[in-house]
């Protein structure tokens, strides 16, 4: 059998056409064949001479290729892990990330405080991450998820089913809170903030999808949108928890409580000290 066709050579040889494309070429080329052939990493490192049939290495050989093009890791795995939970992602939605788990553990302490409050969206759900994920920490609530596009809704809606909770999540297609009535005990939001000017320049703006990133020309334009319709939508001693660019800190903090003057305004960061997360507590 032809030594490319071993499963150590394989790795390492996709590994060698990755070095240009990321810095975990080795790691990248690892996880593929652990898609493809639906094993865990230990087993790919303890068994390197295990011989790859045909089908398994053009599969193999396929992906590598999709991610030496430009396409990202999550995407040609169609997952991405959040929260402890497997995720279905396509091009059309943000891949999760560390750093919006933050956001899931200001709204779980929320929550948590507060039992008799249960009332709550996730606007621009994406995938679905943050409805699914809170919804299946916190057995008792009920959600509404809200996104732009029917196709986004959709992959949000199969996450739900995969996670067992779509009986518990209303699916919306819509702008913002624009359908909704009535007053919610917690608003999430992982809105685009990502000033236009910068986001040229970001390489995660030629893999995902921009209309989830970008935030108008100073990165706040949805997110000071957001805020001024939760005027009437939050609840008095309710919560909303929003995702924030790095730089946005003090500038966002200063538009929360110039719409909403009196509410509980705090920015925190994030494990690389950056500022990522806005909360605004409702007086009740």
């Amino acid at each position: 059998m032809a030594e490319s066709s071993r499963l150590g050579q394989a790795i390492q040889s996709a590994a060698n056409k990755l070095r240009d494309v990321t810095e975990t070429s080795k790691l990248d080329a690892q996880t593929l064949m652990a898609h493809v052939l639906g094993r865990n990493r230990s087993w790919l490192l303890a068994h390197p001479e295990f011989p790859l049939d045909e089908s398994a290495k053009q599969a193999f050989d396929h992906a590598v290729e999709r991610v030496q093009q430009g396409e990202a890791l999550p995407y040609v795995l169609g997952e991405r892990w959040f929260y402890g939970r497997l995720f279905s992602v396509e091009p059309v939605v943000l891949i999760p990330r560390p750093e919006t788990e933050l956001l899931i553990e200001a709204a779980l302490e929320y929550l948590r405080a507060y039992p008799d409050r249960r009332r709550a969206v996730d606007v621009g759900t994406g995938s679905g991450c943050i409805a699914v994920t809170l919804c299946a920490e916190m057995s008792e609530l009920r959600m509404i998820a809200s996104d732009r596009s029917l196709d986004v809704v959709e992959i949000a809606r199969a996450n739900a089913e995969a996670h067992n909770v779509v009986d518990r999540i209303d699916l919306l297609v819509g702008d913002l809170l624009e359908a909704l009535v009535g007053e919610f005990d917690l608003i999430c939001a992982n809105l685009p903030y990502i000033p236009s000017a910068r986001l040229d320049s970001l390489d995660v703006a030629k893999r995902e999808p921009r209309t989830a990133l970008e935030g108008g020309a100073d990165g706040l334009k949805i997110i000071a949108c957001l805020l001024l319709e939760a005027q009437n939508l939050l609840a008095p001693g309710g919560r909303m928890v929003l995702e924030i660019d790095e730089t946005h800190g003090e500038r966002v903090k200063d538009l929360a409580e110039s719409v909403h003057p009196g509410w509980k305004t705090e920015v925190r960061k994030d494990l690389a000290g950056l500022d990522r997360i806005l909360i605004v507590d409702r007086n009740s």
